[in-house]
């Protein structure tokens, strides 16, 4: 239990603000021969809940645009908008790659409906870590 919390809290913390990655642990548990279907869920589980914290920041974060600090200039953000409006909710698809923090965070700002939101994020991070659990098998064999 100790080693599916570690991979939890890896995959969880890699999906927020903070710099981790969860694919060492992930594979790393693989390759000590826990079961691909069992990792893909505590994994998907923890990084879906980390988006939703992201997610939970962008929401605060936009009731404090007119704030000083907000981390956006007003021609920031509306190139933000254009950006989101121009691209669309398809592209929480991306929020498993690098630099999806940002797109997970936006949409907390920009308000995206949460169930809207989760339905994608869960599809986008569950897929990444069925495609990291498969690449694992192939190259561990099992």
């Amino acid at each position: 239990m100790i080693a599916l919390s570690g991979l939890f809290v890896a995959a969880l913390l890699a999906a927020t603000p903070v710099p981790f990655q969860s694919e060492v642990v992930f594979l790393g548990l693989l390759a000590a021969g826990w079961p691909a279907p069992v990792l893909v869920a505590v994994a998907s589980t923890g990084n879906v809940l980390g988006s939703c914290i992201t997610y939970a920041l962008g929401r605060w974060l936009s009731d404090r645009r007119d704030h000083r600090w907000f981390p956006l200039s007003p021609p920031q953000m509306a190139r933000a908008e254009g950006w989101f409006a121009r691209w669309g909710l398809w592209t929480l698809l991306l929020s498993w790659a690098p630099g999806g923090d940002l797109i997970v965070a936006l949409s907390g700002v920009l308000r995206v409906p949460f169930a809207v939101f989760l339905a994608l994020v869960a599809l986008a991070k569950t897929g990444r870590y069925v495609a990291v659990g498969w690449l694992g098998v192939v190259a561990f064999g099992g």
